[in-house]
C-alpha cells in the first residue's frame, strides 16, 4: 500500500514539473510571442552562426600569414636574387604577391610613356598591394562590429514584444496576481538574455581579430620597406636574419711560473 502511494506521488511530481516546463522556457515564450518573436530569434542565431564563421575563417587566414611570415625571417632574405626569393613562398601567400608585384612594377617600368622615377614608381605599386591587402584582412570584421552593437538591441526588441503580448493576455484574463504576471514577463526576458549572448562573443571576437591585424599590417609594412630596399640597391640592402654575436677568443692559458731556486 505504500509502495502504491509513492509511486502515485511520483507520477504525479513528474507531471506537474512536465506541465511547468512545457508552460515556461524559452519555447514557451516563442510560442507566445508569435511569429515576431520567432523572427527575432531566428535572426539572432543567424549573427551568431556567422558570427562563428567569421571568427574562424580569419583566424585560420591570419595564422596563415603568420606562418609564411616565419618562413621570410628564416630563408627568405638568403637567396641571391628576388626572384629566387619568391619561389621559397607559397603562390597564394601574402608576402608573395608583394614581392611578385613589386617586380612586375620594376619591370613595367619601362613601358610607361610619362616620366616617373622607377623608385616612386615601385613604391606606389607596393603601397597599393599592401593596402589591397590589408583590406581583404578587415574584410567581415564589420559584420561582427554591427552583431556586437545591434544585437543587444534585437533582444530588447524581441522581451517588448514578449511582455506586450503577456500583460494583453493578461489583461484579456482579468488576473494580475503575481504568478500569471512573472511568468511571462520572465519568459520575454529571455530574449535580451539570448541577444547579449549573441553581441558579448561577437565584440571580442571583433577586438581579438583587430589586435591580431595590425600586428600583421605591422610585419607587412616592414617587409614591403625591405623588398622596395633591396629592388632599389639591386640586392645591395638587406636586412638582417639572424644576431651574429662574436665570440670572445679564448686566451692561452700563461703557463705555470717555475719555483725560484734558493
Amino acid at each position: 500500500m505504500l509502495i502504491q502511494i509513492i509511486a502515485a506521488g511520483q507520477v504525479a511530481a513528474g507531471e506537474a514539473a512536465g506541465s511547468h516546463e512545457s508552460k515556461f522556457g524559452l519555447v514557451a515564450a516563442l510560442r507566445q510571442g508569435g511569429a515576431l518573436t520567432w523572427g527575432v530569434f531566428l535572426i539572432l542565431v543567424f549573427m551568431f552562426m556567422v558570427s562563428l564563421y567569421i571568427l574562424f575563417a580569419k583566424l585560420w587566414e591570419q595564422q596563415k600569414i603568420i606562418n609564411e611570415g616565419k618562413k621570410v625571417r628564416a630563408a627568405f632574405w638568403n637567396s641571391t636574387s628576388l626572384k629566387e626569393a619568391a619561389s621559397k613562398l607559397d603562390k597564394d601567400s601574402a608576402y608573395r604577391q608583394i614581392v611578385d608585384d613589386g617586380i612586375r612594377a620594376q619591370e613595367q617600368h619601362t613601358l610607361l610613356t610619362d616620366p616617373v622615377d622607377s623608385h616612386d614608381w615601385t613604391q606606389m605599386s607596393l603601397a597599393r598591394t599592401r593596402a589591397a591587402i590589408d583590406s581583404k584582412l578587415k574584410s567581415g570584421l564589420a559584420f561582427l562590429a554591427t552583431t556586437g552593437s545591434t544585437a543587444p538591441f534585437i533582444g530588447l526588441f524581441g522581451t517588448v514584444i514578449g511582455i506586450l503580448g503577456a500583460l494583453l493576455n493578461i489583461g484579456t484574463a482579468g488576473q494580475a496576481s503575481i504568478d500569471t504576471v512573472a511568468g511571462p514577463v520572465g519568459e520575454a526576458l529571455i530574449m535580451t538574455a539570448i541577444g547579449l549572448a549573441v553581441a558579448v562573443p561577437a565584440v571580442l571576437a571583433y577586438n581579438w581579430l583587430q589586435s591580431r591585424n595590425k600586428s600583421i599590417s605591422e610585419a607587412l609594412g616592414t617587409f614591403t620597406n625591405d623588398v622596395h630596399g633591396w629592388m632599389a640597391s639591386g640586392g645591395a640592402v638587406k636586412p638582417a636574419t639572424t644576431a651574429r654575436i662574436a665570440a670572445k677568443p679564448i686566451a692561452p692559458a700563461k703557463p705555470a711560473s717555475a719555483p725560484i731556486k734558493a
